[in-house]
């Protein structure tokens, strides 16, 4: 059980940390203005994306199987805050891919500013599933 709750902790933090730079190349992205800088900009938020989205997977296999097989948190609220979270911060990523998608085809509306604002929402959510599991409040 130890092994995998270990590779889950290095997977969820090499997840985390895509989820950190992704939108910290979109703010670049926001504020490029050459073509060449642009492309090569996308092609690392690209490469980004797909890590992200394939480490992503045994982290969440990795933590399935600590609940469901291990019976870490069964039964407990502070898991099902803790799942909400993980939903969250799926959907974040989700969404980033769309963001993606904007850059790619050239129609991005939104500044520089919003994408700094829009990448520190990972940061509540490792906050708090930090907090649920060392802490257990409910």
């Amino acid at each position: 059980m130890l092994w995998i709750k270990s590779l889950h902790i290095v997977l969820v933090a090499s997840w985390f940390a895509g989820l950190f730079y992704l939108p910290r190349i979109f703010v670049n992205l926001a504020m490029e203005t050459d073509p060449a800088a642009t492309a090569r900009l996308l092609l690392m938020a690209r490469k980004l994306f797909r890590f992200m989205t394939f480490i992503a997977v045994p982290a969440l296999a990795c933590g399935l199987w600590l609940w469901l097989v291990v019976g870490i948190g069964a039964g407990q609220s502070w898991l099902h805050a803790k799942l909400t979270i993980v939903v969250l911060l799926l959907v974040y990523q989700a969404y980033c891919g769309v963001l993606l998608r904007t850059f790619k085809r050239g129609q991005n509306k939104r500044t520089h500013k919003w994408y700094r604002m829009y990448n520190e929402l990972p940061v509540l959510g490792l906050l708090g599933a930090t907090l649920l599991v060392v802490i257990k409040p409910f």
